[in-house]
């Protein structure tokens, strides 16, 4: 029986006639998290199900300018296919596009059948087969923050922060977003049905944090990447834009992209909290401990996913509350690596070191197998974080720019096998290329610094 003849095909293609659907779009994550994608007409799904979509593999190799960058098995093998089919358990109508629904793409090598070697969703997986292994399930739970713009011509960049009201943190209602952005898009996401709990406007004018739920690593690297595509889109209805880059403007904080981490271990009732336990140092357990020593062991390197960008770096510094220095602290929002009071099956590490910008699974890979390596190495971590943090004599620095962290992934060795050799060499050709074209390019702050004077 051929996939366009399956019974499960058929019937998904009949509930969504039924709900007034004849779309269904296909997306799926490239190396920097943005969504690629490719409408379908519902009379054509079958075929998509049993040949897949052919895109081709330099997908995951072009820039944001629409450059192809010259990372091995693209340009050099002649720009080949990869092969992208729906994922229909993922189905989920878009409440804000009538006619269409949405599914995850999984994506395959033609030649092999094999998940291709940049997919960042397939590394997530591999990673989670590592940790199962050792009898863990990681549980995430993702907060991200992002600025919404307004167009705003007479400005350098074209847009402004919408609004710029300053001094609204920790707010919700119309006196911080007089246009009532934040509640509509909460309801729009709860809608579309990725576990959206709650949203406020954040410490900048202009911006905004939504929390999503907690669920296993996969599951929530899928949420967090759709949320991140839908609330771009919701942006564009509303004629704005909304943007998770690190960092947008220079006299405004930056977007953080948080992750709060636990694990699940079996046992006769179905699984407990591995990292609770009330009779160990500070209420956790060794396994816990053994996960912060390893998520600090490879800070330097998991910055590379968790930091990916040139602009990643301005957001860090004293006094910003984003992470500068490689500690961890109990309830201590200064330190890099934060636990939060909650016990029990509530016990938990919060990551503070990614920004919005990163790609969800390669900052939930990253951070797993860090703490994998922690598990498995056994080390304690050093006394957590006394007071206010950003004291250079207690803590060593993060890396302070996008190419220390590269150098310092591609040097941790035992983060980047578990990581996997093809990934690692695509990502670190990809983003050198990056840093390599804005080395070139002449800014506004150096012609302005120089031009006159010299």
């Amino acid at each position: 029986m051929s996939a366009s003849d399956t019974p499960d095909v058929r019937r998904h293609m009949e509930r969504l006639a039924a709900e007034g659907i004849d779309v269904v779009r296909v997306i799926y994550p490239d190396l920097i998290g943005t969504d690629r994608a490719r409408d379908v007409l519902l009379d054509h799904l079958p075929s998509a199900c049993e040949h897949g979509l052919a895109f081709c593999r330099a997908v995951y190799h072009t820039s944001p300018q629409g450059d192809v960058v010259p990372v091995a098995g693209g340009l050099d093998a002649g720009l080949p296919d990869v092969c992208v089919r729906p994922d229909l358990s993922t189905l989920a109508a878009l409440p804000w596009e009538p006619g269409v629904a949405t599914c995850l793409g999984e994506v395959v090598d033609p030649a092999t059948g094999a998940p291709a070697a940049e997919s960042p969703r397939d590394l997530l997986r591999s990673v989670l087969d590592r940790c199962a292994e050792h009898g863990l399930r990681p549980v995430v739970g993702p907060e991200l923050e992002y600025y919404l713009l307004e167009p705003a011509p007479d400005t350098p960049t074209g847009w402004r922060r919408a609004p710029e009201t300053t001094g609204a943190v920790y707010t919700a209602g119309l006196r911080a977003d007089p246009g009532n952005h934040l509640l509509r898009t909460l309801r729009h996401l709860r809608d579309l049905g990725i576990g959206v709990i709650t949203g406020n406007h954040e410490f900048d004018g202009g911006q905004y944090e939504i929390n999503l739920s907690h669920s296993g690593a996969l599951d929530a690297a899928d949420r967090a990447f759709r949320f991140k595509s839908a609330v771009k889109e919701l942006a564009r209805t509303e004629g704005k834009l909304a943007t998770f880059m690190a960092k947008p403007f220079g006299e405004a904080g930056g977007s953080g992209f948080h992750l709060h981490l636990s694990c699940l271990a079996p046992d006769e009732e179905g699984g407990h909290n591995a990292f609770d336990d009330p009779s160990g140092t500070y209420g956790l357990s060794a396994t816990a401990r053994h996960a912060v020593a390893g998520i600090l062991a490879h800070a330097p390197a998991l910055a590379a996913l968790a930091n990916p960008t040139v602009n990643s770096y301005k957001r860090f510094g004293p006094d910003t509350l984003a992470p500068w220095l490689i500690d961890w602290g109990l309830d201590n929002r200064s330190a890099m690596l934060r636990i939060p009071p909650e016990r029990g099956s509530g016990a938990r590490l919060e990551l503070r070191l990614g920004d919005a910008g990163a790609n969800p699974y390669l900052l939930i890979a990253g951070t797993i197998a860090a703490a994998l390596l922690g598990v498995r190495a056994g080390e304690e971590p050093p006394a957590p974080l006394e007071g206010y943090g950003y004291d250079t004599s207690k803590s060593p620095v993060l890396p302070t720019n996008l190419p220390a962290a590269l150098d310092a992934l591609e040097a941790d060795t035992a983060l980047t096998e578990v990581l996997g050799k093809d990934f690692t060499t695509s990502f670190l050709s990809y983003k050198r290329n990056e840093v390599e074209r804005f080395q070139r390019h002449v800014t506004d702050w150096e012609f302005t610094e120089y031009a006159y004077h010299l």
